[in-house]
């Protein structure tokens, strides 16, 4: 055996580092091209965003280029977070993928189920790796629940927050509540049997408060309240199991174990490391690009979800166009 030197200190070489664009850099998207830029496993190449005010401030900020068009984007980039609106996903996706290019697409995956497998079978075709921006899944309290939870029968989830006008081009189940449905998916691993929901409008043409309760094949039922015109942020989820209840909060990622000790319960607070769940995603994607490992929340998995979001929203849709609108809210956008 050669015991030199030389053998014993063979250097790896060093991992290549990802270039990274960004397409939309709104509220959202600078949160994107921030991270990129942060990260040492990855290069802000540039952004493409159509305001020109919003555009000098990120690349100023980042010292990036701004790309002229999603083509030059797509020549220049490896990799690519799609940070646009819902509703433009699939027309800024689409070129992007033909040109071979990895793709971040933040939730939903788009507005429509065509639109969806549309975007799935190009990622398959050019065979990239296309990640979805379900952002619950990286935060450090979904990885306690998925380590912890082995039999859920029932879950609680409530996801609250004060009026903005981004994201109302969709309703807030497709905006807000598709982030519990993810978790909760992948929580349960079942088919579902039955949904029932409702919803109200009260900003926006689409639903802005809704609940839905989801009866899983397997007997467990998840009942989710979600709502974009609070007056305070609240993003909940309680579980219970067979001797066991766990109580969550995803914002402040920390929580508490309620568990049956013989004839008493006792409570345990869980210890939860807390880290940037957007930084875990944006690392997850690129370690992803590097190695060619599947993302956590791959674009098939969107789907799915997107289909049974599209599911709640379609029986909204059904209950308000039945509803009457009271006089007052007729006079107040008369005045």
């Amino acid at each position: 055996m050669d015991t030199t030197p030389a053998a014993e200190e063979q250097i790896l070489p060093e991992p290549r580092i990802i270039r990274c664009g960004v397409a939309g850099v709104g509220s959202l998207g600078q949160h994107h091209a921030r991270i990129y830029h942060a990260m040492e496993e990855s290069e802000l190449v540039g952004i493409f965003e159509m305001n020109d005010q919003r555009a000098e401030e990120i690349c100023g900020r980042y010292g990036c280029h701004r790309f002229a068009s999603l083509d030059e984007m797509g020549e220049a980039c490896e990799a690519i977070s799609v940070a646009v609106p819902t509703d433009h996903h699939h027309r800024v996706a689409m070129p992007l993928l033909e040109k071979g290019c990895h793709l971040m697409i933040e939730k939903p995956l788009s507005t429509n189920l065509q639109e969806a497998e549309e975007i799935v079978a190009a990622a398959k075709r050019k065979q990239v790796i296309a990640q979805v921006g379900h952002i619950e899944h990286f935060n450090p309290v979904t990885t306690f629940l998925e380590e912890h939870i082995y039999h859920p029968r029932y879950i609680q989830a409530d996801r609250f927050a004060p009026f903005q006008p981004r994201g109302t081009e969709v309703g807030v189940v497709l905006d807000l509540m598709i982030h519990d449905l993810g978790v909760i998916k992948q929580l349960v691993r079942s088919p579902v049997s039955r949904v029932e929901a409702i919803g109200v409008n009260v900003m926006s043409p689409t639903e802005d408060i809704a609940n839905a309760r989801i009866v899983f094949e397997n007997g467990c039922v998840a009942n989710i309240n979600t709502s974009r015109v609070s007056m305070r942020k609240v993003r909940d989820i309680r579980v219970f199991q067979p001797n066991a209840y766990l109580s969550l909060n995803f914002m402040e990622q920390q929580g508490h174990l309620l568990t049956q000790r013989g004839k008493s319960i006792e409570r345990h607070d869980i210890p939860i490391e807390k880290a940037e769940p957007l930084m875990l995603e944006l690392r997850s994607f690129v370690q992803c690009i590097r190695t060619g490992q599947k993302p956590k929340v791959d674009v098939e998995f969107a789907k799915e979800t997107l289909e049974l979001a599209l599911t709640i929203t379609s029986q909204i849709q059904e209950q308000l166009k039945k509803e009457i609108r009271f006089p007052i809210f007729e006079d107040e956008e008369e005045g």
